[in-house]
């Protein structure tokens, strides 16, 4: 989703890292620039888990334009699962935009043409969505739930009163075998160095995803966790973005969101809460 926390969970594109003046470099010749974004990407897709599938990238003051930008982030999200072993995660981040490509963390965007106000973009993400059964006590004798790589493609409606995307993505990994649909729209502020950007969500996910992830299967049943089939639903979710220019070349931001649960993720008898929240504190340095 554009705006750019694991999201993918859309904030702000990775494009706000550059100047507008210089988002859309001129088209360089020979191989070399797509050799090195398809090695960003892959790069990228390593190194950044689900907790920023969702995270934006923070604006950017003035400056020499670059395609490069490298941060670190500490995020902590809050599961539903019952007992959960909730912890921070440190991680690198990697920001890469060209005309043809946009990468932050675990997301990659082919940028396709544009209509008018409105952008689309094939896309490639990471979700850590899976859990093992020693991530919490309740979930013990639990097959294990595989995270997955999301296929799919995304549009963003850029006018005067709010950003407006749509994202849909099919799981291409085949753990699942689940769809989710997300429609976000933002509004950024600018107030000096600073920027904030509020954003309202939200996101239906297919009988397939959820019953992978909070289904219980008949081998898996135990006293007080009974068989449970999982259907579709829709996620809610509202976030704050606050970002900081320190120098032109240098910014950090902090992002905070909550997120209702649908029925068919609260009825699950691995769930104990009608609600998750997340925070994801980031470092970046535009070169």
């Amino acid at each position: 989703m554009e705006t750019d926390p694991m999201a993918n969970r859309v904030p702000a594109p990775a494009s706000a890292l550059v100047p507008a003046s210089a988002r859309t470099p001129a088209r360089p010749s020979g191989r070399r620039p797509f050799r090195s974004a398809v090695a960003a990407a892959a790069l990228g897709a390593l190194i950044g888990p689900a907790a920023w599938a969702q995270a934006p990238a923070p604006e950017a003051g003035t400056g020499p334009a670059s395609p490069w930008g490298l941060g670190l982030g500490v995020a902590y999200d809050r599961q539903p699962y019952r007992d959960f072993d909730d912890k921070a995660q440190a991680l690198p981040l990697l920001v890469y935009e060209n005309r043809w490509v946009s990468i932050f963390g675990p997301r990659i965007d082919l940028k396709l043409p544009s209509a008018g106000p409105v952008s689309f973009r094939l896309r490639a993400a990471y979700s850590g969505d899976g859990y093992e059964d020693d991530d919490s006590p309740y979930l013990r004798g639990m097959d294990k739930r595989k995270s997955s790589f999301w296929l799919g493609g995304a549009a963003t409606w850029r006018n005067e009163i709010a950003n407006v995307s749509a994202e849909w993505l099919g799981d291409a990994s085949g753990h699942s075998k689940g769809q989710r649909f997300k429609l976000q729209a933002e509004r950024r502020f600018q107030a000096g160095a600073f920027d904030l950007t509020p954003r309202l969500a939200a996101q239906w996910v297919d009988s397939k995803y959820v019953d992978y992830y909070y289904g219980v299967r008949s081998s898996e049943v135990r006293l007080g966790r009974s068989v449970y089939e999982g259907d579709a639903t829709v996620n809610v979710e509202a976030g704050l973005r606050i970002g900081y220019g320190i120098t032109p070349k240098q910014s950090v931001f902090l992002d905070v969101s909550t997120t209702r649960l649908g029925s068919g993720i609260k009825d699950s008898p691995l769930v104990d809460r009608s609600s998750t929240s997340g925070v994801r504190i980031g470092y970046f340095y535009r070169f």
